[in-house]
């Protein structure tokens, strides 16, 4: 017996049942639920403009953050007044 996609219909005039659709080898849902799907990632994708939503952007983003919060943390630890009080 084939495996059934399990997603679940999102319509508000559906009755919230499951797609119908076998589910591909190796996935929980069918080709018309993202098996296999996807767009390439990076600048081989036709959107791709800028790069500033990339993940390797937004993990330097993180990294800054992180750093901005210790340094804060130590200033306040040795006494550094930020307000210029």
């Amino acid at each position: 017996m084939k495996r059934l996609c399990t997603a679940l219909s999102w319509d508000i005039e559906a009755s919230g049942q499951s797609c119908k659709a076998p589910a591909v080898r190796g996935w929980k849902v069918c080709r018309f639920h993202g098996a296999r799907g996807g767009a390439p990632k990076g600048e081989r994708n036709e959107r791709y403009v800028h790069g500033e939503r990339t993940q390797d952007a937004m993990a330097v983003r993180r990294a800054i953050t992180e750093l901005i919060r210790i340094s804060r943390e130590a200033a306040v630890s040795i006494g550094f007044d930020q307000t210029g009080d």
